[in-house]
C-alpha cells in the first residue's frame, strides 16, 4: 500500500462508521440528546480544570504568596468573608460546600464565552443537580442539628394549625428546588441565546457588549445561588418557634 493511500480518519468516516450509529441509537433509546452529551463533556471539562488548578496551587503553597497563589488567596478570602458575613462564625463549617458551589457554578457560567463551548448551566439537568445538592444539604443540616424536633419547622406553633401549615411549608421548601434551578438556567440560557443570535445577525463587534454582560451576570447569578443556599442552611439551623 502506498504511503499516499494512508490518511487519518476524517469526521465523515467516523459518522459513517456503524459503531457510531449503534452508539447514537443507544443514547437515543434512553432519551439522551446530543445537547445532553455536550453538556456532560463541558461539565467534566470544568471539573478537570478546577481539580488540576487546585492540585497545582496545593503543591506550590508558600509562606510568602506569589503568582497564582496570590489570586487564589484573594478568591478564597473573599468567599470566606461572604460566608461569615451571611451565616456568622459558625458558617465557616459550611465554607467548603459554599466555595465549591461558587467556583463550579461560576466556571460553568463563564465557559460558554469560549468559542465552540457552551455554558454547562444553560442545561436544566446541571442546575437541577446543583439545586438538589443545596436542598438535601439544607435538610440534612437541620436534621443533624435538631433531630426529630426539626419537624417543628413544618407544623407551626400550635397543633390545630398543622393541617394548614404542613402543606404550605412543604410546598415552600420543595419550590426552592424550582427557584434555584430555573433562575440559574433561565438567565444563562437567555444570555447564550442572545449572543448566538447577535453573532449570526451581526458578527464580530456587536456580540462583544453581550459577552461583557455575560461575565457580569455570571458573577451575579453565582452570588445569588450561594446566598440563597446559605440563607436556607441558616434557616434550618434556627430553632423552630
Amino acid at each position: 500500500m502506498a504511503a499516499a493511500d494512508i490518511h487519518p480518519p476524517m469526521l465523515t468516516d467516523v459518522i459513517s462508521n456503524p459503531l457510531f450509529h449503534s452508539m447514537e441509537h443507544f443514547w437515543d433509546k434512553w432519551g439522551v440528546t446530543h445537547g445532553d452529551l455536550n453538556n456532560v463533556l463541558n461539565t467534566w471539562l470544568v471539573m478537570i480544570i478546577l481539580i488540576v488548578a487546585s492540585l497545582l496551587v496545593k503543591n506550590k503553597l508558600e509562606m510568602i504568596p506569589r503568582g497564582s497563589q496570590n489570586f487564589w488567596e484573594v478568591v478564597v478570602s473573599t468567599l470566606e468573608d461572604i460566608v461569615v458575613q451571611t451565616m456568622g462564625e459558625h458558617g465557616r463549617h459550611y465554607f467548603p460546600l459554599i466555595a465549591s458551589l461558587a467556583l463550579f457554578i461560576l466556571s460553568c457560567n463563564l465557559i460558554g464565552i469560549i468559542p465552540w463551548l457552551q455554558s454547562s448551566t444553560n442545561n436544566l439537568n446541571t442546575t437541577l443537580a446543583l439545586a438538589l445538592v443545596a436542598f438535601v444539604t439544607t435538610h440534612y443540616v437541620g436534621l443533624k442539628s435538631h433531630g426529630t424536633h426539626y419537624i417543628k419547622h413544618f407544623i407551626g406553633p400550635v397543633p390545630w394549625l398543622i393541617p394548614l401549615m404542613l402543606p404550605i411549608e412543604l410546598i415552600g421548601h420543595f419550590s426552592r428546588i424550582l427557584s434555584l434551578s430555573f433562575r440559574l438556567f433561565g438567565n444563562i440560557m437567555g444570555e447564550d441565546l442572545a449572543i448566538v443570535i447577535l453573532t449570526l445577525l451581526v458578527p464580530y463587534l456587536v456580540p462583544l457588549p453581550m459577552m461583557v454582560l455575560q461575565v457580569f451576570t455570571s458573577f451575579i447569578q453565582t452570588l445569588v445561588f450561594i446566598m440563597l443556599t446559605m440563607m436556607y442552611i441558616v434557616g434550618s439551623l434556627e430553632e423552630a418557634h
